[in-house]
């Protein structure tokens, strides 16, 4: 493992000691409860509607609002804004959102109670992606700019005991630090110290971090790395949690869970927001379950302490496993498939598969794998058992099933077991593994029944001292409703996942076989692993966005979803538009009222297109890089396979 601690316990949720920062009269931070966060949508000027929306935010409640203030205009509306709000018996906090122009921030701290500053734009002007060449002197003259264009804030800000959050970007970052540290969660983090620098030099301590990116590998890796820099100096200032531009829908939640969650069952984190392309009162309910699930985390029985040899959080390192061919090699899904399931009407395509003349065959997006925990002994539900394997999905039970892998409790396994057989863990001690050295299942189904982040941990890391390459997947059951189960279940695999640990997942819930298949496979892309569809980056909207963000994010969806391996970003404004993207490989972005620009990557190739044309030169730029396939009908909709006329296989 990485030599810096980067939290407060590997056994067991324990939160990360920072210290109190007050945001008006919400406490952050410390001992406080976890605070939940969002952004109105609204033109900040609109003071009336956007009045309306932190009132809607506080009612669903939302602890602290965001408002974006691109200038002095905006700037003043929050003065009218907040006034309407007291008399309106609101005192929720109000946050001023500033990028570009430092202006804007001196005006509004008077009238907000925390001001958030991007570091690399505040100062800087927006990157270029270029190399530039800064020898240490030119370095060093560029952080005295920081100082003299950030410390006259900072000192207002502490005359009139108001907050600031450095709000650090993935896809913002200056020229001077991606030249020195690369676009990566050092540059992030370093360029966080930066300004927290200035903040220190003048006895300046009511400020927070927050590392955000729409990938969340990197999003997870930068908190990690900032907790463990502040350890090493001994600082303890507040986090705020988030995956930028997450998207919408369940795919935006699971990208959510597995960010932010994941760093709250490490103990990080003090405030959060899911930022959803959604109405921004849709964020605040994902938020409270996502803390919900964290704080039944923390009040969880210890592990044993153990010592974790071989997770390094600074490299994403897979363990070398050998894969039967069944498995797929990106992680794999499987899931439990109950007598109900194989009595439905729609069980193959719920499992993925599609009808080739009259053989049933897999897509890209079926599962790998189903657990029947009892066998039909009806003809018609063994026949559509047989279809499934002839398929080329592997079966796994715990009872006897001709061409099956037969699942063994680890507690029952003999080392005469013989044949094709997988082996659950469960909550087995180290000495009750070792069995496992001298077994050779394909594969292990790890299904710890408490504290399964850190129970999982601890086994993968017996397994890669032993030198023992079973691929493992990490099996999740959830009873609860289908919104909690979401963020249960990419919380807990979305969080090994991102630290390599795990082939592949089991979903295991009473929400039928295509809920399950679908939420698997949403985990496993938004891991970075295992990518079947479209990535969407789309921003949350603010009061910057030119268009309607929702409604042009589902159309383009709803023409480009069919896209496996590209990354499509729809931003709705110039400041979230070439930076924040990301690693997107297409960019539509808005550049003024009625107007988008295109990108490839961070390259704009086409500007001001107008918005009635721009989806069609979208598709057709996707289509001159030769990223283009035209959808079948199974892509569009999988016939109903009830009773197929299939060709069953002796």
């Amino acid at each position: 493992m990485s030599s810096k601690i980067y939290c407060s316990s590997l056994h067991q949720t324990r939160r990360f000691p920072s210290r109190v920062v007050m945001v008006g009269n919400v406490s952050v931070g410390g001992g406080a409860p976890v605070r939940v966060q969002s952004m109105t949508t609204s033109d900040t000027r609109d003071v009336e509607g956007t009045v309306e929306q932190v009132m809607r935010l506080a009612d669903m409640g939302c602890e602290i609002v965001r408002m974006t203030v691109q200038g002095n205009k905006e700037a003043q509306a929050c003065e009218a804004i907040k006034n309407t709000l007291v008399r309106m018996g609101y005192d929720i906090p109000l946050v001023a959102d500033i990028h570009f122009y430092p202006p804007a921030a001196m005006t509004v701290v008077d009238f907000v109670d925390k001001v958030r500053i991007n570091p690399g734009n505040f100062v800087d002007r927006r990157a270029s992606f270029k190399t530039i060449d800064y020898d240490d002197d030119s370095y060093a003259q560029e952080i005295l700019r920081i100082e003299e264009k950030f410390a006259p804030l900072v000192e207002k800000c502490k005359r009139l005991k108001k907050a600031i959050r450095i709000g650090t970007n993935h896809g913002s970052l200056s020229d001077r630090i991606m030249n020195r540290y690369g676009d990566s969660p050092a540059g992030m983090v370093e360029s966080a110290l930066e300004f927290a620098r200035v903040c220190r030099q003048y006895d300046y301590h009511d400020f927070m971090f927050s590392m955000k990116a729409s990938n969340t590998r990197v999003m997870i890796e930068a908190y990690r790395r900032l907790v463990a820099a502040m350890i090493d100096l001994g600082w303890d200032y507040p986090l705020h949690l988030g995956v930028t531009e997450a998207g919408e829908g369940d795919e935006g939640r699971i990208k959510s869970a597995i960010g932010i969650g994941s760093l709250l069952l490490d103990g990080i984190g003090d405030t959060i927001r899911v930022s959803l392309t959604e109405d921004p009162w849709k964020e605040i309910d994902p938020c409270q379950r996502i803390i919900r699930f964290a704080e039944h985390y923390r009040r969880q029985k210890s592990l044993p302490e153990f010592h974790e040899e071989h997770r390094d959080y600074t490299q994403f390192s897979p363990r070398q496993i050998s894969l039967p061919k069944y498995l797929h090699r990106d992680g794999s899904v499987i899931i439990t498939v109950s007598g109900e399931d194989l009595e439905s009407g729609s069980i193959f395509r719920s499992l993925g598969c599609k009808l080739k003349g009259v053989e049933l065959t897999k897509t890209l997006s079926a599962v790998d794998a189903i657990v029947l925990e009892n066998i039909p002994t009806d003809e018609k539900a063994l026949k559509k058992i047989q279809a499934i394997q002839n398929a080329g999905i592997a079966i796994i039970s715990p009872l006897s099933l001709k061409g099956g892998i037969r699942l063994i409790e680890l507690e029952h396994f003999n080392k005469s077991d013989k044949g094709s057989y997988a082996i659950r863990v469960t909550d087995e001690s180290p000495e009750e593994w070792e069995v496992l050295k001298g077994a050779s299942p394909e594969l292990i189904l790890l299904a710890p029944s408490h504290n399964v982040l850190h129970a999982c941990r601890r086994f993968i890391d017996w397994l890669k001292k032993s030198k023992l390459k079973f691929p493992v997947i990490l099996s999740s059951t959830s009873r609860a409703s289908q919104a909690d189960a979401l963020i249960h279940l990419a919380t807990e695999t979305g969080a090994l996942f991102c630290d390599a640990l795990g082939d592949g997942i089991h979903v295991n819930t009473p929400h039928g076989a295509e809920f399950n298949r679908e939420t698997a496979f949403n985990i496993l892309q938004s891991s970075r692993m295992r990518t079947v569809k479209t990535e969407f980056i789309s921003c949350p909207g603010c009061g910057r966005t030119l268009f309607e963000l929702q409604e042009v994010a589902k159309r383009i969806r709803s023409r480009t979803d069919h896209l496996p391996g590209v990354k499509i970003a729809i931003m709705g404004c110039i400041v979230n538009g070439p930076g924040e993207m990301a690693d997107a490989d297409f960019g539509y972005v808005g550049s003024r009222p009625g107007k988008i620009d295109l990108y490839v990557g961070k390259t704009c190739v086409e500007k001001n297109i107008d918005f009635d044309k721009a989806d069609d030169r979208l598709i057709e730029l996707i289509k001159a890089h030769d990223r283009w396939v035209e959808p079948t009908a199974s892509e569009n909709s999988i016939d109903e396979v009830a009773s197929p006329p299939l060709t069953i296989l002796n």
